[in-house]
């Protein structure tokens, strides 16, 4: 008759005995190797890469969209501030008008073997400046003058700075000079001028920059050119200067602007 207090050990399973409890009931850690059980292969989840690109491309709309909505409201902006200048303050554009151009010399000479020509000329310019503006003051840089002929160019010179203050007007006085060899074809052109009854066409062009103050806001240097046609000169024939006919000038005022390497 077994024992009681000893109980038969128990069947092996799969080779493996059965630890045999101990006196006090408790079963002894087995010795042999634990069993692990293996997990099925489970694949990662799969991206879906379509969604991530167009989640990319709405991102980018978005901030193209809100750009566009920024630099429209800039400009909005700056149209209103624009508006409100032009209502407050109507501003005009400076005047100028040629009050008398003297021709002290005007020579075209040719040698005899008509193998090159020499121009020489001399002018006194006075130009009067107006601002007809209220509220804004002109502050111009030098002026560089030149006087042409049917694009010949005649002589050059400048004028000093100065500030046209409100419905100021400014008396300015230059000197313009040339002495140079012209080329066949601008002799040719200069001698059909020199030609006519009526006077020689004379244009006059000036650039310099101007600053802007409108009440305590002063603006940037933009380049302006001031351009005078209509202007009839006879060359003298002798010492005593001749007087321009200017009763039929007029010069107006064009910005400009340069865009990189283009000048509007």
């Amino acid at each position: 008759m077994p024992d009681a207090a000893n109980p038969p050990p128990k069947p092996a399973v799969n080779g493996v005995s059965a630890a045999r409890p101990a006196a006090n009931g408790t079963i002894p850690p087995s010795s042999a190797k634990p069993q692990f059980r293996q997990h099925p292969y489970r694949p990662p989840p799969y991206r879906n890469h379509r969604n991530h690109h167009r989640s990319r491309r709405n991102l980018c709309c978005c901030f193209c969209f809100w750009t566009i909505i920024v630099v429209l409201g800039l400009v909005l902006l700056a149209a209103i501030a624009g508006a409100a200048l032009y209502v407050l303050y109507r501003p005009h554009r400076p005047q100028f008008t040629i009050s008398s151009l003297r021709i002290s010399k005007l020579n075209l000479t040719t040698a005899a073997d008509s193998s090159a020509s020499h121009l020489s000329s001399l002018f006194n310019l006075t130009l009067s400046s107006f601002n007809p503006n209220s509220h804004i003051t002109f502050s111009y840089d030098p002026f560089t003058l030149s006087t042409f002929s049917n694009s010949v160019l005649l002589a050059n010179g400048s004028i000093p700075a100065f500030t046209s203050g409100t419905k100021n007007q400014t008396v300015v006085r230059a000197f313009l000079s040339g002495a140079e060899d012209p080329d066949a074809e601008s002799v040719t052109s200069l001698r059909s001028d020199l030609k006519k009854k009526g006077g020689i066409p004379l244009t006059i062009e000036m650039d310099t920059k101007v600053k802007v103050k409108i009440g305590r806001v002063n603006s940037k240097k933009v380049g302006i050119r001031v351009s005078c046609e209509g202007i009839k000169g006879i060359p003298p024939k002798g010492k005593s200067p001749t007087l321009a006919s200017v009763s039929d000038a007029d010069c107006k005022v064009d910005l400009r602007i340069k865009i990189w390497i283009f000048t509007l």
